[in-house]
């Protein structure tokens, strides 16, 4: 995927570039908020202040949080959206915790989810071996596993760009 933080807005989009974007990455577990600058910026904003026009802005916040390693910001959004966009981003950042059976329990929870198919060929691209349809908890066991922490990296980064943009595009 081509990923242009421009496609959702101004605002989102100097974020992302002044959080790292294109080189930075979603570090494997989660520790400090990475971009304090950034969490400056997002105090006290609404997510529809930052995401206007956006399919579900509450969860492109939780996704721009959890991009800058704000865990507990990222996780009280992500907990109270009640849908598979909210439970996807719930269980990757339990994923990151490390707590592999909470993010287990999300992904279940969840069911699918309309990024997989995507996902699946990312990965398949990168060098993932991966059925046609995603899996997320067969992932969620090789990033346990800590195989290949590069292509991890990579296919996590696929992951975030396309949930994100699956909550942050346009309505």
């Amino acid at each position: 995927m081509e990923f242009d933080p421009a496609l959702y807005g101004a605002v989102a989009e100097s974020l992302l570039l002044a959080a790292g974007w294109p080189g930075h990455r979603m570090p494997l577990v989660i520790g400090d908020c990475n971009a304090p600058h950034v969490r400056a910026q997002l105090h006290n904003k609404k997510a529809t202040d930052i995401f206007p026009d956006a399919v579900h802005p509450e969860a492109a916040l939780s996704g721009l949080y959890l991009y800058i390693s704000c865990f507990e910001e990222s996780h009280t959004i992500a907990q109270d959206i009640k849908n598979a966009d909210g439970s996807y981003w719930h269980a990757i950042l339990h994923r990151l915790e490390p707590d592999a059976g909470n993010a287990s329990y999300w992904f279940h929870k969840m069911g699918g989810h309309a990024v997989f198919p995507l996902l699946a060929k990312e990965a398949a691209a990168l060098g993932y071996k991966t059925k046609a349809t995603w899996d997320p908890q067969a992932f969620l066991a090789f990033c346990d596993s800590g195989a290949n922490q590069k292509l991890t990296l990579e296919i996590q980064n696929a992951e975030w760009q396309l949930l994100f943009h699956h909550c942050a595009r346009t309505k």
